[in-house]
Parts: C-alpha cells; structure tokens; sequence
C-alpha cells in the first residue's frame, strides 16, 4: 500500500493526444476498468488508472500492447473523460457502423420487410454493439432515458441528462429498424407489431453497473419511437437532506412519519422526483414495529423489511385490487405509487381513516391543488380535512457544476423576484452562474436537487377544502400559516450558490 501511494498521480502535460493501439484495445474495455494509454515512452507505455491494485487490467493491457506499463494515479471521471476526448463517441460509431455487414440497403428497411431477415439483422455482432454501446454511453453519462426517433431522413438518439434532453451522434437511418428491433428482442417484446405501442423491460449490465431498462415503444408516422428509461438495479436510497428538502422540511416529516394514521402526498409532474421523496420518507418510516406493504408500477426501488407489489394491468392485479387485498394484511404503513382513478384515491383515503398511514404520489402542479385535484376525483371534502397531514410539491433543478460556477451580480429579475417573496433573506451581493468545463461535458451543471412546498393541513386550509373553494384560495392561506413556495425554496437556493434563477424559474414557469 505505501508504493501505491507514492505511485505519482496524472500530470495536465500527460494527457493523451491520440488514441494508442486502438486495433488492439477497446474503448468498451478502458471504459469499464478506467484505464487509459497515455503515451510511449523510452521505457514503455504510460498508463493512467483509477484503481493501481486491478492486476488483471494491467496484466490484460500490458499483454495487448506488448509493453511494460509505467503507471499514473488518476480519478475515474478524469480518465472517462480522457477516454471520450480522445477516443469520442461518434468515432466508436463509426467503428461499429463499419463493421456491419454489406447487405443492409441504403434505404431504411420497410414494414413489408421479411420478419425473420429482420430478426437476423437485429441479432448480428454489430447491431448488439452498437445497441450496447448506446446503453453504456447513457449509463457513463448518467441519463435517465434514451429517446430514439425516427424522421424522414433521419434518426435522432437523445439522452435526458439532468432532465435535458442532449443530441449524441445517431447511427445511420437505415439501421433504424435494425437496432429498434434489437431493443424490442432484449425486452421480450413483439418485432412483427409495429402498429400498437408495447412495454417492456431489460436487466442489463453496462461495465460494473447492473440496470434496469424500462422500454417503450410508440408507432410515429416515420417508424417506432423507442424510450429506455435507465434504473441502477442497486442505486441506494437518498435521504431528505441529499434530496434538497430544507431543515426545517425535514424535521417536521420527521414528526409526520411518526404518525400512526394518515395521507402523506407528495405532488408534482412525470420526473419530478417524487418517487424519491417518498423512499426517502419511508426509510424514516420502515422500522421493525410497523408493517409496510407498498403497491407500485414499477418497483424502482427495494427495500429491506418492506413487502413490495408490482402492479400487472394484463392480469388485472390493479392499484385498486391490491389495495383491497392488501387491507387484509394487517398493514400498518401503505404506500400507493400512484393515485391514477377515483377507485384507487377512495381506497387510500378509507384506509387512512381506519387507522393506517398512507403515502402516495399525484401529478398537480403546486401542493394546494392537490385538494382540488381529488375534489374532482369525487372525494368527499370532508374525508380530505379528515385524513391528509400534509402535501408536498416539487421539482427538480439543475445542480451549478462546483469545478467551473463563477461568482456574478445578480440580475434585475432576480433581485425583482427575491424582493416580492416572503423570503427574509436579503439580497446577496454576488450568486453563481453556469460557465462549464470537462467536469460537466461543458453544460456548467451536474447533478440535481428539489425545490419544494409543504402545505400542512392547518385548521383554515381545512374549512376552505370543506367549502371546495379553488386552489388559489387554498395556497394564500397556507402561505399565511407559514407555507413557503417551491418559487421560494428556489431562491434561497440560489442565494445559497446551489442552482440559477433561470434554472428556478425554468421548471416554476414563474
């Protein structure tokens, strides 16, 4: 260990210039071990490596190369992005595009098209590299979708990073069924069904990193449009604190989870992170006195000591269904991924009365909507004053990349903004602005963080949601009994160097 540590780390002025013995190792394999040829030298060959202990790595490069290895302590993300510089991701495609076989016509191959040539071509080494090369390359980057799209002389690939969606280069368009058809194989899907939409799912392993691929298609006037929705099969379960929720958020969830009966709601539209709040909040929960039964489409995360349900629509095992079966299970804890019809939202509610704690997700844009939102699903008010605790809303914003923010006055509309909240917070002298940099593929963000409202069900907000007035009613008078705004969540955390104020008023539409 103590030769390891005097190893010498990666100076700037070794950086590889050109990819080295490229015909004999593959970006696929420095990717995944973290390794990288540097350059030649009188001596051997200069390697930089994350990990110096990973004999087999460097007994397999120096065996490829012939070389003796001379080696460099680097970071991961340092030689990740030496890799995409110097090797690139439109050069691996054009590489796997090469390689495929010489028979596939210019032309994008038609409906008529014979199934089992098609079936074939989707199963032939290149199209399965180039498919997981598109996976490996979202799993690096750290999306959450791939979107593939077909157009008339074209096909767009998409990667949603940071909730951005970003071009990467395409392949061809006439390898557009081809790798449309390689997805729909590994999902257990139907290729002849181009017609209907169709769901599937994939477990799938990119370097180190076990996923869980959630895949759907949809017939467009130019073909089938495919999204890959990426899990971590083993991703950990993030706090309150790591998800953005401020303190004093946290401390009164906390006094909540406690509670023996209930609705707990958490708001907010499709990628919103209002999945993670609720794990977040359950882990406060899941103790070994009280009994959790959860009922989710899909599973995306598991919990220990937590009985989890899938729900299967092609076999009936409906939201509603489970719930009925699941009252009989002796629950202490409930929680409903999502309250989707009247059914579902009138069982959550009763068990709530009957002394269970409920959590579930709905999609309206603030907190004091969510009232008027279940009003409309044929709740009676009063069941709502009688059992929701509290409604939480968010969104999630860019996170400022902290190798490259840079200090800046802030703007007018900021400052405009920040004068007409109920923010005590005076105006800051200087906040951050995204520049961008190698750390953050030049974007000046990494990562993401919620902003939120919480709006407990305070004695005025319930006569209000028994008289059923509107949710602009309800949200001045939770603002009047203390509640702060997602809007306002948003500045402080610009005040606070977290995020930007476009970025804040982008996903507030405020």
């Amino acid at each position: 260990m103590e030769a390891l540590a005097l190893l010498p780390a990666l100076d700037p002025s070794e950086h590889p210039e050109e990819a080295l013995f490229a015909s004999d190792v593959s970006p696929a394999f420095l990717r995944q071990h973290n390794v990288i040829p540097l350059r030649e030298v009188p001596d051997g060959l200069l390697v930089a490596i994350a990990d110096p202990t990973d004999l087999g790595t460097l007994n397999a490069l120096a065996l490829a190369t012939g070389r003796r290895l001379i080696l460099r302590r680097s970071s991961s993300a340092v030689i990740q992005e030496l890799i995409d510089r110097v090797y690139g991701t439109s050069n691996i495609m054009q590489q796997i595009v090469e390689d495929l076989t010489s028979d596939i016509d210019d032309a994008t191959m038609s409906d008529s098209d014979d199934l089992d040539r098609l079936k074939d071509l989707a199963s032939e080494a290149p199209v399965v590299r180039l498919v997981n090369h598109l996976i490996a390359e979202a799993a690096r980057r750290q999306a959450s979708d791939i979107h593939i799209e077909p157009y008339p002389a074209s096909l767009a690939v998409r990667l949603r990073i940071d909730g951005i969606l970003i071009d990467i280069p395409p392949p061809p368009v006439r390898l557009a069924s081809a790798v449309v058809s390689r997805i729909k194989i590994l999902a257990r899907l139907n290729i002849a069904e181009r017609r209907l939409p169709q769901d599937g799912r994939i477990r799938h392993i990119a370097g180190s990193q076990a996923l869980d691929l959630r895949v759907s298609t949809l017939p467009t006037v130019h073909g089938e449009s495919v999204v890959i929705r990426l899990l971590p099969v083993n991703a950990g379960i993030r706090d309150l604190a790591a998800i953005g929720l401020p303190t004093p958020l946290q401390s009164v969830l906390h006094h909540l989870a406690d509670a023996p009966h209930g609705l707990i709601l958490v708001t907010g539209p499709t990628g919103s992170g209002k999945t993670t709040t609720v794990y977040a909040t359950l882990q406060l929960i899941n103790k070994p006195e009280r009994k959790v039964l959860t009922v989710e489409d899909p599973v995306e995360y598991q919990m220990e000591r937590v009985s989890q349900v899938q729900v299967r629509p092609v076999i009936d095992l409906t939201y509603a269904r489970i719930l009925r079966s699941m009252l009989r299970q002796d629950p202490d804890v409930i929680m409903i991924g999502e309250m989707r019809d009247s059914e579902t939202a009138t069982i959550a509610i009763h068990a709530a009365l009957t002394g269970h704690l409920v959590l579930s997700t709905l999609h309206t844009n603030d907190a004091p909507s969510a009232i008027t939102r279940l009003i409309d699903m044929n709740i009676e008010p009063f069941l709502l004053a009688s059992t929701i605790r509290t409604v939480i809303a968010q969104r999630l914003v860019r996170v400022l990349c902290h190798h490259c923010r840079q200090p800046s006055k802030p703007g007018e509309d900021f400052l405009a903004v920040l004068a007409a909240s109920d923010l005590s917070t005076s105006a800051p002298e200087m906040v951050y602005s995204a520049h961008g940099c190698e750390a953050c593929n030049g974007t000046g963000y990494s990562g993401r963080v919620g902003i939120f409202e919480m709006m407990m069900m305070t004695e005025q907000v319930r006569r209000l949601t028994i008289g059923r007035v509107g949710a602009s009613e309800i949200a001045r008078a939770a603002k009047v009994d203390g509640m702060i705004t997602m809007l306002e969540d948003g500045l402080s955390k610009v005040v606070a160097g977290i995020t930007t104020f476009g970025e804040v008023r982008r996903v507030t539409e405020s």
